[in-house]
C-alpha cells in the first residue's frame, strides 16, 4: 500500500511534474496547425493551453502560466505578459536569436530560456550556397543579359578556389563549413572559443550536419581583421549582443578584399548598411547578400534596393518546409524533459546573449 501517487522531480505544478499552463504565442505562421496542438498536449498532458496573438492579447488567464512558446514577439509585448505571468519559469523561443527575451524584466526574473539552435541550420546553410554560387556564376549578371537580349559569355569562379570566411561558428555556421567543404571551398572562421572548433557540441537540439566540417584555421573575434582580409564570402552567422552590433563597418570593410561579398543570415543590426551601400557603390567590395535588415520589413524606399551585386530577400533563409516540425518537436522534447527534472536543451546563457 502506498501513501500517493509518486512525485515526478519536474518541477511542473501540474500532475507528474507537467506545468498547469502553457502560453504559444505564433510561432514561423499566425496560427498553430492542429496537429501541433495535438503533439503539444501529448508532451503535456493535463496542461492548460493559452494562446497569444501578436499583440500579446491572451485568450485566457495568464497567472498560473509557468510555460511559454515565444515566437518573433517585440521585447515590449513580451514583457508585458511577463508582467501578468508571475510563475512563469522557462520560456522556450522558436528563433536562434533571443535579444528580445532577454530583456531586463526577464533577466532579473531569471527565467530559464532555451532556443531554436539547430532548426534552421539546413536550410541556412542551404540558403549560403546558394547565394555563393550564384556570385560564383556570376548569375546576376547572367540575367541582367537574358533581360537585354544580349549574348555575352562570362567567366565565372570555380568553388575549390574561393576562400569561406564564417564569422560565428554555431550551429548555423559549422552548417555552412560542411556545405563550403563539400563544395571544396577553403574555410576559415571566428568563433568567441576557438579552441573549441567545429566539433564542440552548441544543443543537443542541433540537426546532424551535411558532411564533415574542414576548417582551415578557426580564429578568436579579435581576429576578424584577418578573416576579412582573406575571404571571397564573409558569411554573418553570429548572434547579436552588444559585441557584434555593427561588427561590420566602415573600418572592416575597408579591410576585406575588393570583390568580397558579405552574407548576412544573422541579424540586421550587424552590419553598418550605408558603409556597405557606399562600399559597392565605390567597388570597394563585390556585392552582397542581405537576409535580415535594421528594420523590417525593409521599406520601398530604402536605398538598397537599387545597388548593383546586391541581391536583398525578406529575411526568409530559414524558411522550409520541415521547419515547423523541428521547432514544435523541439520544445515537446523540451517539455518532457521539464517534467521530468532532466536538463533542458539548448539554454541560453544569459551573459553570453545566446
Amino acid at each position: 500500500m502506498t501513501d500517493g501517487p509518486s512525485r515526478s522531480p519536474g518541477p511542473g505544478a501540474g500532475p507528474d511534474g507537467v506545468p498547469t499552463a502553457i502560453a504559444l504565442t505564433p510561432i514561423l505562421s499566425a496560427r498553430y496547425r492542429a496537429r501541433d496542438l495535438e503533439v503539444i498536449r501529448a508532451a503535456a498532458p493535463a496542461a492548460r493551453l493559452v494562446t497569444i496573438g501578436f499583440d500579446g492579447h491572451p485568450d485566457g488567464p495568464l497567472d498560473d502560466v509557468e510555460v511559454m512558446l515565444r515566437g518573433r514577439l517585440p521585447a515590449e509585448t513580451f514583457d508585458r505578459i511577463l508582467a501578468r505571468a508571475p510563475k512563469l519559469r522557462w520560456v522556450h523561443s522558436a528563433t536562434a536569436g533571443v535579444e528580445r527575451v532577454l530583456t531586463p524584466a526577464s533577466r532579473e526574473r531569471g527565467l530559464v530560456i532555451t532556443n531554436a539552435r539547430g532548426v534552421f541550420s539546413r536550410p541556412i546553410a542551404e540558403y549560403v550556397m546558394l547565394m555563393i554560387l550564384a556570385a560564383a556564376r556570376r548569375l546576376p549578371q547572367l540575367l541582367e543579359l537574358q533581360a537585354e537580349r544580349t549574348w555575352q559569355p562570362l567567366e565565372a569562379r570555380e568553388l575549390r578556389d574561393v576562400t569561406v570566411g564564417i564569422v560565428g561558428l554555431g550551429s548555423i555556421g559549422r552548417a555552412v563549413g560542411a556545405l563550403a567543404t563539400a563544395f571544396g571551398c577553403r574555410v576559415i572562421a571566428t568563433r568567441r572559443r576557438p579552441e573549441a572548433g567545429a566539433e564542440a557540441a552548441d544543443g543537443a537540439g542541433d540537426e546532424p550536419f551535411l558532411g564533415s566540417v574542414m576548417l582551415d584555421r578557426v580564429l578568436p573575434p579579435e581576429r576578424l581583421d584577418e578573416l576579412l582580409a582573406e575571404s571571397d564570402f564573409v558569411v554573418l552567422a553570429a548572434p547579436l549582443t552588444p559585441d557584434t552590433v555593427g561588427l561590420i563597418g566602415e573600418a572592416s570593410i575597408a579591410t576585406m578584399k575588393p570583390g568580397a561579398w558579405v552574407i548576412n543570415v544573422a541579424r540586421g543590426e550587424l552590419v553598418d548598411e550605408h558603409a556597405l551601400a557606399r562600399a559597392v557603390r565605390n567597388g570597394g567590395i563585390g556585392g552582397a547578400v542581405l537576409d535580415t535588415f535594421r528594420e523590417e520589413p525593409l521599406p520601398p524606399t530604402s536605398p538598397l534596393y537599387d545597388l548593383p551585386n546586391v541581391i536583398l530577400t525578406p529575411h526568409t533563409s530559414w524558411s522550409s518546409t520541415r521547419v515547423l516540425d523541428r521547432s514544435v518537436d523541439l520544445f515537446c522534447d523540451n517539455l518532457r524533459r521539464y517534467a521530468a527534472g532532466e536538463p533542458l536543451l539548448n539554454v541560453v546563457d544569459p551573459t553570453a546573449g545566446y
